[in-house]
């Protein structure tokens, strides 16, 4: 109609979604520094960033890298979702969305091979934590590992007290000097008076067997868990694409 004239509104970057990426990636961001700082800290009490080579020494896990791979990664993917609202930068928008994802799939991809061969997870873990075994006196950290699973799931060794042959302190060869010859670690022995009256001195359970039937008995939580984490991921990837999504119409109109 004449002497009216029509306003069309145009896009815009929703304030909402863009400050609510910012503040959850900063939370993550300043937690993956301060895990990244803890394992940092640890190696350098230990004397490993003066000797890189200590890595690849010891045998078995040095739990310190869990600290250090999920800091870094929570570190990078926080500062890509953080700067990338902030700024309403597209392409550290797009790196967090694709990163996210591949973690998601890796996640998902791990979950039904476990399910699949659940038999060859189970040899490989009765193997890893047997390398573990071997190198338990050689760091303290691996150690401590080693005596809180043991603790906590009452249990001794992968499969069970005889495992610990394979540590050179508590193997029981005539030849071994070690005053632990023919003994296991103190997280082995039972301290509940009831339990010591059904199964002797030690827990004669192995770790795999007792990790599964944790596994078991907690499943709804641990589920649970893993699809909370899951939909966490989904509702940043989405998060970040709608975000993308807007600037991209933002531009298209300048």
């Amino acid at each position: 109609m004449p002497g009216k004239h029509q306003h069309f509104q145009e896009p815009e970057v929703g304030c909402c979604g863009k400050y609510f990426l910012f503040g959850f990636n900063i939370v993550f961001w300043v937690l993956g520094a301060l895990f990244l700082a803890i394992g940092l800290w640890a190696w350098s009490e230990k004397g490993v960033l003066s000797n890189i080579s200590a890595l690849t020494d010891l045998g078995g896990l040095d739990p310190v890298w869990l600290f250090v791979v999920v800091g870094g990664i929570m570190s990078v993917l926080g500062f890509a979702g953080c700067i990338g609202a902030l700024r309403e930068n597209t392409f550290l928008l797009k790196f967090f969305s694709v990163f996210l994802g591949l973690i998601f799939f890796l996640e998902l991809a791990t979950g039904i091979l476990a399910f699949v061969f659940k038999d060859w997870i189970r040899d490989q873990l009765n193997l890893f934590i047997n390398n573990n075994v071997k190198a338990y006196r050689d760091d303290i950290d691996l150690q401590n590992l080693i005596d809180f699973a043991q603790e906590y799931w009452s249990c001794c060794g992968a499969r069970g007290p005889n495992d610990w042959n394979l540590n050179i302190y508590f193997n029981c060869t005539d030849l071994n000097p070690s005053r632990e010859r023919c003994g296991v670690p103190f997280s082995c022995c039972v301290r509940d008076p009831a339990e010591l009256e059904q199964q002797g001195f030690i827990h004669t359970k192995g770790c795999v067997g007792q990790f599964e039937k944790w596994l078991q008995d907690n499943l709804i939580v641990v589920a649970g868990v893993f699809v909370g984490i899951a939909l966490l991921q989904i509702f940043g990837i989405c998060l970040a694409q709608n975000l993308v999504s807007d600037i991209k119409a933002v531009k298209a109109n300048w």
